[in-house]
């Protein structure tokens, strides 16, 4: 037992270190490298519902001074609508790709939407009535998108995964099914966090820079994806539940956000 604990705690030292050398390379060459993050379970803990997760006070602070330190290539790419995402790192207004790059501003503040269609707008409000039958299960209205959160209520798995599929299917072909941890999501179709990666790497401060991405979830990993393909790196945070294309894994949210306020110390 002692020998599996010193394993246990040998391996999370070893995925600990994993971050920080990925971000120290990042640095040494600091013209070079890109540095691209998920925000929920990656610089966030999870937590039961969407709107109860802790932002540390000093993290926005921390991604700004690393962002100062690779020239402005740094963006956010989460799930989450543009302007709620936004609004947990103000005052700082990073580049950011929403609803898995389905909305993005880039570094020159131009802001591109996808909106929503009466129909979808329907639609949602169907799964919503429907949802009232189902305790602990919540709707989260994202305008352009719709996810079914079950991580209180994991006894509804199955049948989220059924309606969600026969919502996906009655939204068309302009929308997707997307799985996450203890989510379904319908999201826009023509946009992933692999295209955001690509968009962002077309223009500047990120032109043709190596990618470094990070996340945790199935959705990261088209931006893992474009990482590898690009010669850069991709560290999957947390321990995978599926297979990964990440190169390399992060014990923790709390991991990555040490290393993030370590590097971007002054000095």
């Amino acid at each position: 037992m002692e020998q599996q604990q010193q394993a246990a705690s040998q391996d999370a030292l070893q995925k600990d270190h994993s971050t920080r050398v990925a971000l120290t390379r990042a640095l040494e060459r600091p013209d070079q490298w890109a540095l691209f993050l998920d925000i929920d379970g990656t610089l966030l803990d999870l937590a039961p519902t969407p709107d109860s997760i802790v932002v540390p006070e000093t993290l926005a602070r921390d991604i700004d001074r690393l962002s100062q330190k690779l020239g402005g290539a740094v963006a956010l790419v989460t799930g989450r609508a543009l302007r709620y995402a936004d609004a947990l790192f103000r005052p700082f207004n990073f580049p950011i790709a929403g609803l898995h790059g389905a909305e993005i501003r880039g570094p020159d503040g131009r802001e591109l939407f996808v909106k929503s269609t009466a129909e979808f707008e329907a639609l949602k409000h169907a799964l919503m009535r429907e949802a009232e039958s189902m305790p602990g299960v919540l709707i989260e209205d994202k305008g352009a998108a719709v996810a079914a959160h079950y991580r209180l209520a994991p006894q509804f798995e199955a049948q989220l995964d059924q309606r969600m599929k026969e919502y996906a299917h009655a939204a068309g072909p302009d929308w997707a099914l997307q799985l996450g941890k203890f989510v379904f999501e319908i999201r826009p179709s023509r946009a992933s966090k692999g295209d955001a990666l690509e968009r962002f790497l077309g223009e500047q401060p990120f032109l043709d820079r190596l990618p470094l991405a990070i996340g945790d979830d199935l959705t990261d990993e088209s931006m893992f994806a474009v990482a590898n393909a690009r010669g850069g790196h991709s560290i999957r945070v947390g321990r995978p539940n599926a297979s990964t294309c990440a190169q390399a894994t992060a014990e923790s949210p709390a991991h990555v956000r040490q290393a993030i306020t370590e590097l971007s110390a002054p000095g």
